[in-house]
């Protein structure tokens, strides 16, 4: 008798672990389609709306694409151009044991941003970024397939301040209209 009640406990046990980690792979899933969706070429605006360099505008060419094995995630790379000057741009955002991890540019120990930790919910991914002692996040929503606003804020006390705009529409090749299947 007593074998059988911990053979039940014991199946109990296992499947109360499945259930508690199905959440994590579900999320895992969403995530993965969330960057799958804005995998593409992806050009617009930009304006920096607060500190030193408030009122310059900008625009960005980027192509996004998602990361490759098992972790969930997106590269995104290209350039972002202020009048004649251009700078290269480049972002890894990665989804791995339940957390988020990657880095703009080269990271906090460069001259990037560190992403330090994140959430995606339907169409809207929040990710926090970190340098040294500034601490913020980057919110990107997605409207539809055809646009991205992304709004830099940093936090200023105990206010996040909006820092940095963008609006990057879908680049469509004119030449595609149509595909035939079989």
């Amino acid at each position: 008798m007593q074998s059988r009640l911990f053979s039940l406990l014991g199946s109990l046990a296992i499947a109360c672990s499945t259930c508690l980690s199905a959440p994590a792979a579900w999320a895992a899933e969403k995530d993965r389609e969330f960057f799958q969706s804005i995998a593409g070429t992806w050009s617009g605006p930009g304006e920096i709306v607060a500190g030193k360099y408030k009122g310059t505008k900008f625009s960005c060419n980027l192509i996004g694409e998602p990361k490759e094995g098992a972790d969930a995630g997106i590269k995104l790379g290209g350039t972002c151009r202020v009048g004649v000057f251009s700078q290269p741009m480049n972002a890894e955002i990665s989804y791995k044991g339940g957390s988020y991890t990657g880095q703009f540019l080269d990271g906090a120990d460069g001259k990037g941003l560190d992403i330090v930790s994140g959430q995606i919910t339907g169409s809207k991914a929040v990710m926090g970024i970190n340098r040294q002692k500034l601490n913020g996040a980057m919110v990107a929503n997605v409207e539809g397939d055809k646009a991205i606003n992304i709004t830099i804020s940093v936090k200023v006390e105990e206010r996040m301040i909006p820092v940095i705009g963008l609006r990057l529409n879908r680049q469509v090749d004119p030449t595609t209209v149509s595909s035939i299947k079989e």
